[in-house]
């Protein structure tokens, strides 16, 4: 962080204090769930479907599927609820009243909602160690490549927190946020390979599925993890970083507009 302006420093510490400082909203939850994802699909339901692509035992291959789904719909809900917050609250005028640069701004709540997506999805990666280590039947997870799975988790977690900015700024109210969450990316995420493989998928399902984000996400977390990917890796890391970039453009854009922030 020293390696920032005073201002963009600040802010963004503020924004991980925020979350930091309530982990039993913000840690816990994710931390349940997928305790509870990982005995029913993991241990229960994975002991009877056995194996996947290169004899990859079921809980294995679902576990960066998982760790996606955490990891986008934390970074897409703290920064969607952190700026509507801000405008509900009137709170979010000095923020833009300050001498930071709409990129600075911008930068500043995705890579605090960005931290806080990766936070979630070590989570989920040290619950699918325990429960493989203690499992009889399994062998312990190992990370393949670990450099490419840190880039693609990161990359994964901020190009939601940025759709997270643009989510915040147009939402009218809380249910849009529960809309937008619920209803478009939980089914993004669960259309996109979390529980299954896409070779499952015959004729032009497959093909509609490569239209979905979600597919090269999960896809690139499960190369870092496993070293097993149905989709070129570095075609879906190259598609993730240029989403991220796209999209943060599209913030900055949206923020020097003042769409959602002074109508």
């Amino acid at each position: 962080m020293r390696g920032l302006a005073t201002g963009t420093r600040a802010l963004l510490k503020r924004e991980i204090l925020r979350y930091v400082r309530r982990p039993r909203n913000t840690f816990l939850p994710p931390f349940i769930n997928n305790v509870l994802y990982f005995a029913v699909f993991g241990v229960i339901l994975g002991s009877r479907i056995g194996s996947y692509g290169d004899g990859i035992p079921y809980i294995k291959f679902v576990l960066p599927g998982l760790v996606v789904l955490g990891a986008v719909s934390n970074g897409f809900e703290n920064a969607s609820f952190s700026i509507f917050h801000g405008r509900w609250n009137e709170y979010i005028h000095e923020v833009l009243t300050s001498p930071l640069s709409y990129r600075q701004l911008s930068f500043a709540y995705v890579a605090a909602s960005a931290l806080r997506g990766v936070l979630v999805g070590v989570i989920i990666s040290v619950i699918g160690v325990v429960f493989t280590l203690v499992h009889p039947s399994y062998d312990i997870v190992s990370v393949a490549h670990p450099a490419y799975l840190a880039v693609s988790l990161v990359a994964v977690s901020a190009l939601f927190a940025c759709f997270g900015i643009v989510g915040g700024l147009w939402a009218r109210d809380f249910d849009y946020l529960t809309v937008l969450n619920q209803f478009l990316i939980r089914p993004l995420v669960f259309f996109g390979g979390v529980f299954y493989p896409l070779s499952a998928l015959d004729g032009v399902w497959y093909t509609v599925s490569l239209a979905n984000p979600m597919v090269h996400m999960v896809d690139a977390v499960r190369y870092g993890f496993l070293g097993y990917a149905e989709r070129d890796p570095a075609l879906s890391l190259g598609i993730l970083l240029v989403a991220t970039g796209v999209v943060f453009a599209v913030d900055v854009a949206l923020v020097a507009r003042g769409y959602g922030l002074t109508e």
